[in-house]
């Protein structure tokens, strides 16, 4: 195993050699990691009381810090709109973009960025105030909606209502605080978004118990980081951080337990934590280390989940499709060997 893993770092670093510095020497030399995230979605990334970010985009973040540079806390923050969001990852303003973004087909192959993994299943529902006594979707004909531009969920309703020979007023803003607010302010009877952003931006209301989610799901939103598809070793990073977390969780590594998992005899664990002649870290070039650093300061997948939108969060989102794909998920990353 040793020989085979020199052998593909020595390929990594033919490659690495024969081409301009990348994203990877880059953020070394800054000693900061610059991570695109919202304007601020509970749950997913936003400003606590103290002006700290936190949200599950965030901690995969400080994961990502962790792994390249041995420091969770090594990340600048920069606060996106929809509309702005890939514009700031190709033109370099940010390294990697984990704002609850959906991959799609166009977003892949067309603007010079690359998916690496799903940190979130979602699909797009519907919010109204409960005074309308609407129960179902199919009831909002003529209605006037509010939700971002720069989104696919302008494109999933026109799709939804077009489908069911329904009409709608679209009421799309730039800001997230803004959509939720003219929403609030009765500017539209409907707000729409993915369903764990609905649940967070209800929270923004006034009176969050004075609204329903709609039953409907209308589409399907894998949403996920995303890098500049011209550096394929910091692709390769970016992709193998969220499977490490992913992983640790199915192996029971934990941020607390994760020194002891080292003496752990289930080759699995000792691959990911990189303990012997485990080396994966070597052909993207990092060290052996990577996966334990990025667990040790967020936790594993189900940690960072249930930190920050699981039941016992304001949020309350039962894992559902995100639990391990052992545990009637969808969660599935590709084994570390």
């Amino acid at each position: 195993m040793k020989s085979k893993i020199l052998s593909l770092a020595a390929v990594a670093a033919l490659v690495a050699g024969g081409a301009a510095a990348g994203t990877l020497d880059d953020v070394k030399a800054a000693g900061k990691l610059k991570c695109g995230v919202s304007q601020g979605l509970p749950g997913f990334s936003t400003p606590d009381d103290n002006g700290r970010w936190t949200g599950l985009d965030v901690d995969y973040c400080r994961a990502l810090a962790a792994a390249v540079l041995g420091d969770g806390e090594a990340v600048d923050f920069v606060s996106l709109s929809a509309k702005d969001r890939f514009t700031a990852l190709s033109s370099g303003e940010i390294d990697v973009l984990s704002r609850n973004t959906t991959w799609t087909i166009t977003r892949d192959t067309d603007l010079g960025i690359t998916f690496t993994g799903v940190s979130y299943y979602d699909g797009q529902g519907m919010m109204v105030p409960k005074n309308l006594e609407i129960t179902s979707a199919l009831e909002l004909d003529g209605a006037t909606i509010c939700t971002n531009t720069g989104t696919t969920t302008e494109l999933n309703i026109t799709d939804y209502f077009k489908q069911h020979g329904m009409t709608f007023e679209l009421v799309a803003l730039e800001n997230s605080d803004e959509v939720i607010a003219a929403y609030g302010a009765g500017r539209c009877e409907v707000f729409t978004t993915d369903r764990s952003g609905v649940a967070a931006e209800r929270l923004k209301l006034a009176n969050p118990d004075d609204h329903m989610v709609l039953p409907e799901t209308i589409s399907k939103e894998p949403l996920g980081p995303s890098v500049r598809a011209d550096d394929k070793q910091w692709e390769l990073i970016s992709r193998w951080v969220l499977n490490a977390l992913i992983e640790a969780e199915e192996y029971g590594i934990t941020s607390e337990n994760i020194e002891d998992m080292k003496a752990s005899a289930n080759p699995s664990v000792q691959r990911i934590l990189g303990v012997g002649d485990n080396d994966y870290g070597a052909p993207m070039g990092l060290d052996s280390q990577w996966a334990t650093r990025a667990i040790a300061a967020v936790g594993n997948y189900g940690q960072i989940y249930d930190r920050n939108v699981g039941p016992d969060t304001p949020l309350k989102l039962d894992r559902g499709v995100n639990n391990l794909w052992n545990n009637g998920g969808f969660m599935y990353a590709p084994p570390i060997r």
